[in-house]
């Protein structure tokens, strides 16, 4: 369970990092958001060397939880009501994070 908060909190660095740049592009929003947005990927980078397996296989698994927590990103922030398809594309790449994660070493 440790592992898989550190995944969404990595997740939610990148995607703040990633968003708010965009709200400056896209929604024309104050060119400041491009400081915490450094600082958040920043964190991000951080955060990812804190995962306790090797890096590809971190990188690997780290994409399912980035899926999901985008998904709940785009019905938190964005409005936008996840469809049937989208929930059954988080539960196929969450069991794919955890064969990943969770195999017998």
């Amino acid at each position: 369970m440790k592992t898989f908060l550190l995944f969404v909190v990595t997740a939610l660095a990148e995607i703040i990092g990633c968003y708010l740049p965009y709200r400056w592009l896209r929604a024309g929003a104050s060119a400041w958001l491009l400081l915490p947005a450094a600082v958040s990927l920043a964190l991000f980078a951080w955060l990812l060397t804190l995962h306790p397996t090797a890096a590809g296989r971190t990188y690997a698994a780290y994409g399912g939880v980035y899926v999901c927590v985008a998904i709940l990103w785009l019905w938190a922030v964005e409005a936008v009501r996840p469809s049937p398809w989208d929930w059954a594309g988080i539960a196929f790449t969450l069991c794919g994070m955890a064969l990943i994660m969770f195999q017998p070493r």
